[in-house]
């Protein structure tokens, strides 16, 4: 097998369909020449740093290209945007940047206005490569894609790029890069060539950097969504992606179905526009197996793709991959499709040209990469008015659509539940680019008051689309695959509303309000928290703050003592933190209540009833396989500065638990856990794409040190699939024999399923049991997200055992966002409980407390259970 990848290497040949004028000798240094291999050859890749480096050298060598740092990773690498274009249009970028804003965000241009940046503005074409970074392919072949554009001679091409601009963002994800890279050459040469990554290729969320485009949680994330919300405002973005290897071997636009309902038709025009003419270009270059309508609906943002919802014409592509940069062999027989756009492996209008098998090398996916984009940017060539001329019409369609039809704004009042939450939707809103204001005055509406301060988010504006998507209740559009035929499911979630998942009070303002426009006060500039620290005894931070917990065990960390009100005192509630100000500590406290942006209040009378806090020694429990939820968590802990060990589920066997108070179980596989491997249908375990040190769980003997654990006093928290760990009989030593018990919890959800009860990640409505030290901060009722599984059910406990439900589903009404099928189901079941045995604590939630950082609204289900005692 290894001979034949050396005989591939050597025939391999790389036809680029760009390279006319290949006969001529170019004066820059080829890929070939600076990386010493030919980019896409068997069994060989470049880092991050190495395509920088040569992407660097190719702009001080050539006019046509510019690079512009854009932000860092989460580990500090710089990331770029790559212009390339005509050297007079590379020379003029600042510009056409403006003439892009005023196209993109300026309603009021008259004809003339409107005709003349027409003619003179150019199409801007963003490219993100390759964020996941499992899929090499794209970022693989940025180097040849930079080279041949920066050394053609080719006339026509040369004519594309008076009317575009390329933005090439070189590498999405520059650390996952640099750690797949660093993976495959470790085992290259052994058996275990081509092995998935141990871990996540992200610091911390993995394949879900393409879910946090609403969110922006992630520095990376930010860098992208910033070129399309308050930069560069491109007319035309691809995010290129690889899928499996077993399917078509490419995948353009159009989508298929379901799609968003907020955005414009003529949005999906231009898609299925730019998808038709790159399958007809990547037919009419020799490449098979090229599809399109199938398996990749669009109908939810947070994928890079969000900017679509910001009127620009954006899609992804998706090649088959291959074992990063080594060759694969697929029988024709292996090849499958899924029912959406394809029920079988034929020619048909979806794929009107199947590939048939046969080798499959990184090669084949830089060929595609190569005419595809070269598709794309002739495309926007040749449709260069239309393009920005519907992108200025769309501008004013939109904020006509905002003044003339509902919802006309929607209103936060000034006073929430934690008004640290609405500082956070405000900024997020700004670094979006939506047009903010606030109540200059008092206004009352449909007899609701609404106070000075209060937030106003106005739908008459260009991103009306996306203010639509993310501030309103999500209502998934239910399409079928034939008229009574099954329901086309989502292809990820169905709920993303901004209010519910921060917990924020907003209201849909659907009647026109007189004189609304002149009571507003524009909103500019992010909101900055900057309490000055009062001459007083103690300073009170309020439970309801999520910022409080970050404070509280920021100062902890610190070595500053820390106490919590064992009752309500005064306006505070039970549960809020205390710190006793003196002369030593008050510069610190000042500086983190700004770092964190923490309302504090502050009080001269005597406080009883304080607690004092301990900072709690948290084992927090990741796998290595590519555990996103733990990820996410991890992201979570750190932004509010709670210390952690990461502990692998293997070392669970040996390692000294009595050093810890708490060990912290995110949402991960039963199976993995226990074997580092999954189970099949048969029952037995599949094969690991790890290498086989990462491929170990936790065993039997693991599971029955971490119950003694508890047994002995420490604490537990689970959610999410690893709950299935500690359901059924399980075994401890006590000290005195062995013990045989069963915890007073069973997950239902599989009967569940099979009576109809289907939850297509939504948010759940749950009843909050007042003041319990789980509950601390958290209103009545709170919405969480919940995926249908975990479902508990409680029974009577047995010996040294005890339980509280602390949190249920109501009786009706339990889907405010998303979608259920027969959510009676889960009416009056427990969501949330806590559950004594011995002499520690465990709490089990069947819904994730953070979900990919986004349900912040009910983050206090975690920090609570951290702080148990």
């Amino acid at each position: 097998m290894k001979k034949y990848f050396v005989f591939l290497a050597f025939s391999f040949l790389l036809v680029s369909f760009f390279t006319v004028q290949a006969q001529t000798k170019s004066e820059f240094k080829t890929p070939l020449e600076f990386f010493g291999f030919q980019p896409g050859s068997e069994g060989n890749l470049y880092t991050y740093n190495q395509l920088i480096d040569y992407l660097k050298l190719l702009e001080k060598d050539s006019p046509r290209l510019k690079m512009e740092q854009i932000g860092e990773s989460p580990e500090g690498q710089p990331m770029y945007i790559l212009f390339i274009s005509s050297e007079e249009n590379i020379q003029n970028l600042e510009k056409y940047k403006a003439m892009n804003k005023e196209l993109m965000l300026n309603p009021n241009l008259n004809s003339e206005e409107q005709t003349k940046l027409i003619e003179n503005a150019k199409v801007f074409f963003l490219a993100t490569l390759s964020m996941h970074s499992s899929e090499v392919g794209p970022s693989q072949a940025a180097s040849l894609i930079a080279y041949d554009y920066a050394s053609t001679n080719d006339p026509e091409l040369l004519s594309y790029f008076e009317n575009v601009v390329y933005m090439m963002v070189p590498n999405h994800n520059p650390d996952g890069m640099n750690m797949v890279v660093k993976n495959y050459k470790k085992y290259k040469g052994t058996k275990y060539e081509g092995a998935t990554l141990p871990g996540l290729y992200h610091k911390y969320v993995g394949h879900d950097n393409n879910r946090d485009f609403i969110t922006l949680s992630q520095t990376d994330t930010k860098a992208i969504s910033s070129i399309t919300s308050t930069t560069w405002f491109p007319q035309v973005m691809v995010e290129k992606h690889q899928m499996g290897s077993r399917g078509p071997r490419y995948f353009v636009p159009p989508n298929h179905d379901p799609i968003a309902e907020n955005i414009d038709p003529g949005l999906w025009n231009w898609i299925g526009l730019f998808g038709t003419n790159m399958i007809k270009d990547l037919t009419g270059a020799g490449l098979k197996g090229v599809s399109q309508g199938y398996a990749f609906d669009n109908y939810w943002p947070g994928s890079t793709e969000t900017c679509l919802w910001k009127n620009v014409m954006s899609f992804l592509t998706e090649a088959a991959s291959v074992a990063d940069a080594t060759s694969i062999y697929i029988e024709p027989n292996e090849l499958t499709v899924s029912g959406k756009g394809l029920a079988e492996y034929e020619k048909s209008a979806n794929m009107p040209d199947p590939w048939m098998g046969g080798w499959w090398k990184l090669s084949d996916i830089i060929d595609l990469e190569l005419v595809s984009t070269k598709s794309i940017i002739k495309t926007a060539s040749f449709h260069k008015k239309e393009i920005l001329s519907y992108t200025n019409n769309l501008c004013k369609k939109e904020v006509m659509l905002g003044a003339s039809q509902a919802p006309y704004y929607y209103i936060l009042p000034a006073e929430q539940h934690d008004q640290g939450q609405l500082v956070a939707f405000v900024n997020l809103m700004l670094e979006h680019g939506i047009q903010i204001e606030k109540l200059a005055e008092q206004v009352i509406i449909n007899q609701t008051v609404f106070p000075k301060g209060s937030v106003v988010v106005p739908l008459s504006q260009p991103f009306r689309a996306f203010v639509k998507e993310v501030m309103e209740n999500q209502e998934f559009p239910v399409r079928h695959y034939s008229k009574d035929g099954p329901m086309i499911k989502p292809y990820d979630i169905t709920s993303w509303s901004l209010p519910l998942h921060m917990g924020l009070k907003s209201f849909e303002i659907n009647d026109k309000v007189a004189d609304l426009s002149n009571k507003l006060v524009s909103i500019t500039e992010p909101i900055v928290v900057d309490d000055k620290l009062a001459d007083a005894d103690y300073v009170i931070l309020s439970v309801n703050q999520n910022k409080s917990f970050a404070l509280a065990f920021e100062l902890m960390s610190e070595g500053q003592t820390v106490y919590r009100l064992t009752n309500d005192f005064e306006t505070y509630k039970q549960g809020s933190f205390v710190v006793k100000l003196n002369a030593k500590n008050k510069q610190l406290i000042q500086n983190n209540l700004q770092e964190n942006a923490v309302f504090a209040e502050f009080s001269n009378a005597k406080i009883d009833g304080l607690k004092k806090l301990a900072n709690p020694k948290i084992g927090f429990i990741e796998t290595w396989n590519h555990d996103m939820d733990a990820g996410w968590t991890r992201y979570v802990l750190d932004s509010h500065h709670i210390p952690f060990q990461l502990i692998r589920p293997d070392k669970l066997k040996t390692l000294d638990l009595s050093a810890f108070d708490v060990l912290v179980f995110p949402s991960s596989s039963k199976d993995i856990l226990l074997e580092g491997k999954r189970k099949g249908s048969s029952g037995d375990y599949n094969p690991s794409r790890l290498p086989p040190e990462y491929a170990k769980g936790m065993g039997k003997e693991g599971l029955k040190r971490v119950m003694e654990f508890v047994n002995n006093g420490g604490n537990l928290v689970t959610w999410g699939s690893s709950v299935d760990l500690f359901m059924g009989v399980m075994k401890i030593n006590n000290g005195k024999e062995e013990e045989d018990f069963s915890l007073p919890i069973s997950n239902i959800a599989n009967k569940l399923k099979k009576k109809g009860l289907y939850v297509a990640g939504s948010l759940a409505t749950i009843k909050v049991m007042h003041n319990h030290p789980l509950t601390y901060g958290l209103e009545n009722t709170a919405n969480v997200f919940f995926r249908g599984n975990p479902v508990f059910q409680t029974s009577q406990p047995g010996f040294d055992i005890d339980r509280r439900v602390v949190a249920s589903f109501p009786k009706d009404d339990i889907c405010p966002s998303g979608y259920m099928e027969n959510e009676e189901l889960l009416a009056k079941l427990p969501a949330a409980v806590w559950i004594q045995k011995g002499k520690g604590q465990m709490v089990f939630y069947s819904f994730s407390p953070q979900f990919r950082s986004s349900t912040s609204g009910v983050y206090k289900f975690l920090f609570n259970a951290l702080l148990l005692d």
